[in-house]
């Protein structure tokens, strides 16, 4: 996308897109379309924070590896970024779609809207259902 695009495409999200939350995935809808091999949570994060903290279901990308690794992006799902605190997935957010990715979604809030998903009673019954061929949420 040409600077051009990428200005057109900005002028586009006008109030009612950024009011309505629509360029935004909250982690249980995430792990729906996830387990149905619908999307994928692109970690932004450094390798230093990955050292206290990994996602095994996660891509894992830094965020200014970014430019070098883009044909490791799957075009054909959606592509949720994520990182520590969120301004990383912003930016993400902003430069895959400059880039032409067109079903881009930031996860909000970070470890704090993530983790609540990864207690052991949510993850028990994602993987029983998993097992069963079922959708894990």
């Amino acid at each position: 996308m040409s600077n051009d695009l990428f200005s057109q495409w900005l002028s586009g999200l006008d109030f009612e897109y950024w009011s309505t939350g629509q360029h935004k995935v909250e982690p249980s809808v995430f792990f729906e379309k996830w387990a149905k091999g619908e999307a994928i949570l692109l970690d932004v994060r450094a390798p230093e924070e990955k050292e206290f903290v990994t996602f095994p279901f996660a891509l894992e990308i830094p965020i200014n590896e970014l430019p070098a690794r883009l044909n490791e992006i799957p075009r054909d799902k959606l592509v949720v970024t994520f990182c520590s605190g969120g301004d990383r997935a912003n930016v993400a957010f902003a430069y895959l779609h400059a880039q032409g990715f067109e079903n881009v979604r930031i996860m909000p809030g970070g470890y704090a809207s993530l983790f609540p998903e990864l207690m052991p009673g949510k993850v028990r019954a994602a993987r029983q259902r998993r097992a069963q061929g079922e959708d894990p949420r």
